[in-house]
């Protein structure tokens, strides 16, 4: 062989051997789950065959004796009563609803493990509607009024109330122009002024979502690096569109999105290494349960859903993180559109003690009002090269900066410095970690399996012992006056203006709920039962279904 000819053979070789281990740092970095296998996800959620329980399995999923699945059939039936009784007119209406609604359609599919969810929807159906809002509660169609843990998805922070003042008083600060749209209410000027000190940032854009604002987020770091790669950390979320929200879910294989592990020495090994990187999202909700998605008692098929926050070691994870991304040239963009000024008035920045390179808001900073923010520094904000001028990034939306929002968004940002704001944020973490562990005593205390973990006023609910039946709680609690959100207990959400006696309601009616299951045998288990014999169970079923063997369930 020439020299030539070996000098390319070997050039080759090494051509191979930097790609592979290239593959295997980024391999070993992927997140464990099938949310970092995007391909290999998407195939298997085709291959999973619907299947439901018949009437005896549903309540025997866990192969309880005879007396057990009566028990529970005769709760089931209890409550099924209760719920025809007492909510009927807010069900009739969201069925009425439901036929011309696929949004309503979906989350009510999607509210307990699909096994279970036409018995569910039949018997148990949950309304929709309320029809009024006051201090921490919520009134249905019915008349019923609830505690609010649901939240408004994180928009309500400081309280109905409050949201109800900054949208009227929104409304008249800029009623004298109105709905005039392409220009902007001089208000918008005080807006902008306000966000770069609290977020740190050069610059501000306007969009009307939080998903646009991630997505412009998104261009922009793409469009300035050159690159066109995006980072995302496990389950978090950043918005419904294909790019971050790659896998189950999308319809779309995203080529372009990395799912990685948070709290790795391999994920920012690649990070610092790899070349095609564009930016890296964090959703400071990972923190409560970092390498999980998003909690939900959709997918609750045993009691093995987890949450725990530890400030210091998600605090330490940002600032290496912070540091890669610097020296790699990487953008780091902290998604604030659920959390932003929930754990403090600056943020995660402020929480954390660590700056993003860009910061996106939304929910509650329209003051009740759809929006979203995206501020960031003034080289990465810009939309277009001085040099060449037909290189731009176009973004731009009918309803940005509307009149209306920014007039809600004015009253929101004056009330932040109120001296009634203020006190919610005096002491809000202790304040918060005591009601957890106040929750966790008195569940402790009434020997029921139930525990809380949360991130201030954001709360998951875990369970102690290994059952199939997790999700029946939300029912449980919707009897007792308890509003969740379609995630059920996956997600409770408090606003800022519980007082300790709301709270304490709140607790006691949380021990009425879980006494109640357990008393109707939801909690029964097997000796020897644990949460992989639960799932290996559901394995084997879904199997036997997609492959034709005779699965007794309809």
């Amino acid at each position: 062989m020439s020299p030539l000819a070996l000098a390319l053979a070997a050039a080759t070789a090494g051509l191979v051997a930097t790609r592979g281990r290239t593959r295997l740092a980024l391999s070993r970095a992927k997140h464990g789950s099938l949310t970092g296998h995007v391909r290999l996800g998407q195939r298997i959620a085709r291959q999973i065959a619907f299947y439901d329980y018949d009437d005896a399995r549903f309540f025997a999923a866990d192969d309880a004796p005879a007396e057990i699945a009566a028990q529970r059939r005769a709760g089931f039936d209890r409550l099924s009563a209760l719920y025809a009784g007492r909510f009927a007119k807010t069900v009739a209406a969201t069925k009425e609803l439901r036929e011309g609604l696929s949004d309503l359609q979906f989350t009510g599919r999607y509210r307990v493990p699909f096994q279970f969810s036409a018995l569910v929807r039949d018997r148990l159906a949950t309304g929709a509607f309320y029809e009024s809002s006051a201090g921490v509660t919520v009134t249905d169609l019915d008349g019923n009024v609830f505690y609010d843990l649901a939240g408004s998805y994180g928009v309500n922070l400081f309280g109905h109330d409050f949201y109800k003042s900054c949208i009227a008083e929104g409304s008249a600060r800029v009623a004298a122009l109105g709905p005039v749209l392409g220009t902007y209410h001089p208000l918008i000027t005080a807006n902008v002024a306000r966000l770069k000190a609290i977020s740190g940032m050069d610059e501000v854009s306007f969009h009307m979502s939080g998903t646009e604002a991630v997505m412009q987020a998104v261009r922009l770091a793409r469009y300035h690096t050159r690159r066109r790669r995006v980072v995302r950390f496990a389950g978090a979320y950043h918005g419904w569109w294909g790019d971050v929200q790659p896998g189950i879910g999308n319809p779309v294989p995203q080529d372009n999105t990395l799912t990685l592990a948070e709290l790795s020495d391999a994920t920012l090994h690649v990070l610092a290494t790899r070349k095609d990187i564009a930016c890296v999202l964090v959703n400071p909700l990972q923190a409560l349960h970092p390498n999980k998605g998003a909690p939900s008692d959709g997918t609750l098929i045993d009691s093995s859903r987890a949450a725990r926050l530890d400030r210091a070691a998600y605090r330490d994870w940002l600032v290496r993180l912070r540091d890669v991304c610097t020296k790699a040239g990487v953008v780091l963009i902290f998604d604030e559109v659920f959390m932003g000024f929930r754990l403090a008035k600056g943020g995660m920045a402020e929480a954390f003690g660590v700056q993003p390179d860009m910061v996106t808001y939304g929910k509650t900073l329209g003051g009740g009002l759809p929006v979203g923010v995206l501020c960031g520094r003034a080289d990465l904000m810009t939309r277009y090269r001085a040099d060449r001028p037909a290189d731009i990034c176009f973004a731009r939306g009918t309803f940005n900066a509307h009149p209306y929002v920014m007039g809600a968004m004015d009253v929101f940002l004056d009330c932040l410095d109120s001296p009634q704001v203020q006190a919610m944020y005096d002491g809000v973490d202790a304040r918060w970690d005591a009601r957890i562990a106040q929750f966790n005593a008195a569940m402790a205390a009434a020997d029921l399996p139930v525990r809380a973990a949360g991130m201030q006023t954001v709360w998951t609910v875990t369970y102690t012992v290994p059952s199939r039946y997790n999700w029946m709680l939300q029912y449980y609690l919707r009897a007792e006056g308890l509003a969740l959100s379609w995630v059920g207990t996956g997600r409770l959400i408090f606003s800022l203006d519980y007082n300790d006696a709301a709270f304490a309601d709140v607790v006691a009616r949380f021990v009425a709920a879980a006494r109640a299951m357990q008393a109707d045998g939801w909690w029964w288990s097997a000796p020897g039962t644990t949460d992989k014999t639960l799932r290996r169970t559901v394995l084997k079923e879904t199997l036997a279904k997609r492959f034709g063997r005779g699965w007794a369930g309809r």
